[in-house]
């Protein structure tokens, strides 16, 4: 059983010194085991929690979200720990969200579970919408099968997952090869937990920094580094008829998004 003792949360930070003290605040009433990865931040980052009882590991210079993770990854397998839920550090993710991530991940043993923004998201800007549909579209020819909001940075990882190594890609390319390479490599499908779209809105009182993602040049990147693999691989047919076979999963008892009966899956739209 996953719980908030055998699990950590990771939460990569480069320049977070607007929000970094409250989300790691709330990231300590949620899990036990809080680490957060500054990876080269100039701007105060570390100081702001210093006094709080979490593992800071810092990189020297900026090595980009990926390593990052690799990072936190590599501390939680050495502590032992059976998975790790990674949030961002600029307050767009709820860890209110992270006991719902944890009872999927109970409900699924051995899933991947991603926090999918998919309630409010009419606040989300049309651009970022378009990239999240595209992204999902490319990413599912790398695994096989749909899945609701591969963009999304709050997750729960199995510690199999932890564990891959080699795994291509840095930057935001991680976050999408991961999902790839537990696919591929392990069999490890993917569920998805509805959370709330957070973004900066006008007048709005909470404040969120400038997102550190770049639609454009980042997507560019994920999805030139995916189709490369998916035409190596080949088989192009096969991998059209699993993903047309394997709609995304989404755990949501209440039956918002999902029908009441956990575990069947649905396309969302």
């Amino acid at each position: 059983m996953l719980e908030r003792h055998n699990v950590a949360i990771v939460i990569p930070a480069l320049n977070e010194s607007l929000r970094i003290r409250s989300v790691v605040e709330a990231a300590l009433g949620e899990c036990a085991h809080v680490i957060v990865v500054d990876d080269g931040s100039d701007d105060g980052t570390a100081a702001c929690i210093a006094d709080l009882p979490v593992t800071v590991l810092r990189h020297s210079t900026r090595r980009g979200k990926g390593a990052s993770l690799r990072t936190g990854f590599n501390e939680a397998l050495r502590r032992g720990l059976r998975g790790v839920v990674t949030m961002d550090g600029d307050g767009q993710h709820r860890a209110e969200d992270i006991p719902r991530l944890l009872d999927a991940a109970n409900r699924y043993p051995g899933h991947l579970v991603i926090g999918a923004r998919l309630r409010k998201r009419a606040q989300a800007p049309l651009y970022r919408k378009l990239a999240n549909r595209f992204g999902d579209w490319g990413i599912a020819w790398g695994t096989g099968y749909q899945i609701a909001d591969t963009q999304s940075g709050q997750r729960f990882y199995p510690s199999e997952v932890c564990a891959l190594q080699d795994i291509p890609g840095e930057g935001f390319v991680f976050e999408a090869q991961v999902l790839i390479s537990a696919a591929r490599q392990l069999g490890t499908r993917v569920v998805s937990v509805p959370i709330e779209s957070r973004y900066q809105q006008a007048g709005g009182e909470e404040q969120f920094r400038a997102s550190h993602f770049r639609p454009l040049q980042d997507l560019a990147r994920i999805t030139s580094h995916v189709v490369a693999q998916v035409l190596r691989r080949g088989g192009m047919w096969s991998v059209y008829r699993s993903i047309r076979a394997h709609p995304p999963l989404i755990d949501d008892p209440s039956g918002e998004f999902a029908p009441a009966r956990v575990g069947q899956p649905v396309i969302t739209r």
